[in-house]
């Protein structure tokens, strides 16, 4: 058995809005339509909380990523409903009767979209523990594939031989599985300033039971776990100059901080693009990702994304049945611009308590630490990257709003402790998209855990903090040197975001 590893260097209960946070209501009463919020320079308790301004819902328990943009018309929750079905419906092996959901596989990681965004939510790893890991076959991540080479710049990568760019444990009925994920730990352990201890939890992973045949000696892995959803309507809205405003800010400021916007192909608009979504940046738009995630994780082909993820080697996956009603594609275009839609308009969650006087002490050395240089907290939307040439993808009512996501959508440096050692466009192996925060104090009301990172080695926002490096080296040893009330204060001001 092979390891390829990296070297080491809430609220409570259901979501009910109060009296005063009528802005959010339009998504529990029918027709009703949000107002807009107009933050001033004395915002009140509803502004500060509204991340999304009249998009946001005021919402907590399972269902907090779940819930439409407050400001859609009655049309628009319509399509919503019917996206949401696409997402969160398992689809089937072909041949089959039900047409439009058929074309499951060959190979795959799971069923549905919701199968790894369980309730719109952060996938995890297979549960820790000490040694090998006796685990369930991971649904909720997955392992990208590569080699050493020069892709074609639609790609960004060049796919191991055998294996593709992607690892798929799960098939269909007649296709062997590309075989089992295998993850191991080992402890890394330091200590903050005042003496306290801590242990993080380093993850290696390999593979065994191949269905077919040996990976090339040189391939390089990337584990990734599945985002939450929230809000990611709105972050595609953000202009890309603010994007590159970020870029030459950082350029110009004393420190290491220097992060360098993405540019990858984007399908549906044949071009290339600010990359804004993926660990590091690969996709530019909710489309493009949604399209690869249909085949690299379900194994359905679209108009964006046509042929199956099968290699030459893998004969069986060649031969097998394909679905849908007999043209080319698995998933039309309008049913997958439905399922994009409904990604879309998912709306962010309000803050909770943001006037507490520990989260006000937690955002001030939040600042002092330079987390919010990588992690800009607002910005106002404009129109979507695709919105001109596929007008179904979004909705009027995401734009024009201040939201609060906190991130630049720069890519960064962050040490070879977190490295995958594995070039992706223009991401190098040491490279990862600083990620949003809003919404990480709800993930264990949603998903029952607080997994974070790109494959969730991180449990808390602590840990996370602790595995950062390269750019991020300064605020790393700047939080070292907090005392224990200040480490809360940090951590209750991001689960408050």
């Amino acid at each position: 058995m092979t390891y390829l590893s990296q070297p080491n260097a809430a609220s409570q209960g259901p979501g009910v809005p109060q009296p005063a946070r009528r802005v959010a209501l339009g998504l529990l009463v029918a027709g009703a339509v949000a107002a807009p919020l107009a933050l001033n320079a004395n915002p009140s308790a509803d502004e500060l909380e509204a991340t999304g301004g009249p998009t946001t819902v005021w919402a907590n328990g399972k269902n907090a990523f779940s819930f439409p943009a407050a400001n859609l018309t009655d049309e628009e929750r319509t399509r919503f409903v019917i996206g949401n079905s696409f997402f969160k419906r398992n689809w089937v092996q072909a041949p089959a009767s039900t047409k439009v959901r058929d074309g499951l596989g060959p190979h795959f990681i799971s069923r549905s979209c919701g199968g790894c965004h369980v309730l719109d939510g952060r996938g995890q790893p297979p549960e820790f523990k000490k040694g090998l890991v006796d685990h369930d076959p991971p649904t909720e991540m997955l392992i990208r594939l590569s080699v050493p080479g020069t892709p074609h710049p639609h790609d960004g990568v060049v796919p191991e031989p055998t294996y593709g760019d992607q690892f798929n444990n799960a098939a269909v009925e007649g296709v062997k599985p590309e075989g089992d994920v295998v993850i191991r730990h080992t402890p890394v352990h330091g200590r903050f300033a005042d003496g306290t201890r801590y242990t993080l939890q380093q993850p290696h992973y390999g593979f065994k039971n191949l269905g077919y045949g040996p990976m090339a000696a040189n391939v390089m892995l990337s584990p990734r776990v599945a985002p939450q959803l929230m809000g990611i309507g709105l972050i595609e809205a953000i202009p890309e100059a603010e994007v590159q405003a970020n870029a030459k800010t950082q350029a110009t400021m004393a420190g290491p901080i220097k992060g360098v916007a993405a540019r990858v192909w984007d399908a549906p608009s044949q071009q290339m693009m600010l990359g804004r979504f993926g660990w590091k940046a690969g996709a530019a738009t909710i489309a493009h990702q949604s399209a690869g995630a249909f085949r690299g994780d379900i194994g359905i082909t679209s108009p964006w994304a046509p042929e199956e993820a099968c290699t030459s080697a893998q004969a069986d996956c060649l031969a097998a049945p394909r679905g849908g009603h007999g043209d080319e594609h698995e998933i039309d275009l309008k049913t997958l611009e439905d399922v994009v839609f409904y990604q879309a308009v998912l709306a962010p969650a309000a803050r909770r308590k943001p006037t507490d006087p520990q989260v006000l002490k937690g955002q001030a050395l939040f600042a002092q630490a330079q987390c919010a240089v990588c992690h800009r907290p607002s910005y106002t939307t404009g129109q979507p990257p695709l919105a001109a040439k596929f007008p179904r993808l979004s909705s009027p009512a995401l734009l024009g709003h201040t939201i609060y996501p906190y991130t630049d959508l720069l890519l960064h440096d962050m040490g070879l402790a977190l490295a995958d050692h594995r070039p992706d466009g223009m991401a190098s192996g040491t490279q990862w998209k600083t990620p949003p925060l809003w919404g990480i104090g709800l993930l264990k009301d949603v998903n029952g855990h607080t997994r974070l990172l790109h494959d969730g080695r991180a449990n808390g926002v602590l840990e996370a903090v602790l595995w950062h490096g390269g750019e991020a080296e300064e605020a790393r040893q700047r939080v070292l040197k907090m005392s224990k009330a200040e480490r809360a204060a940090l951590v209750k001001f991001v689960e408050s975001l």
